[in-house]
């Protein structure tokens, strides 16, 4: 079914309606999707903390690792 036989369906059956009962159509335009975005979470303080620590955890164990590579 084309989009022409579609809307001459659709309007055949408005027509129809209004005649047999006696009602109003009242047609709407299509609303989109709302757009879907991935959820982040903001880091908090301690969050900050954390990654700050295991940067400092990551680097002494570098430093570490070089001096016995020396």
């Amino acid at each position: 079914m084309t989009k022409d036989e579609l809307r001459a369906e659709l309007e055949r059956q408005a027509n129809r309606y209004k005649e047999v009962y006696g009602g109003e159509v009242i047609t709407y335009a299509a609303q989109p999707d709302p757009e879907r975005k991935p959820w982040r979470k903001k880091a908090n303080l301690l969050d900050q903390a954390f990654e700050k620590e295991l940067e400092k955890i990551e680097k002494d164990l570098k430093a570490k690792a070089d001096e016995a590579n020396d």
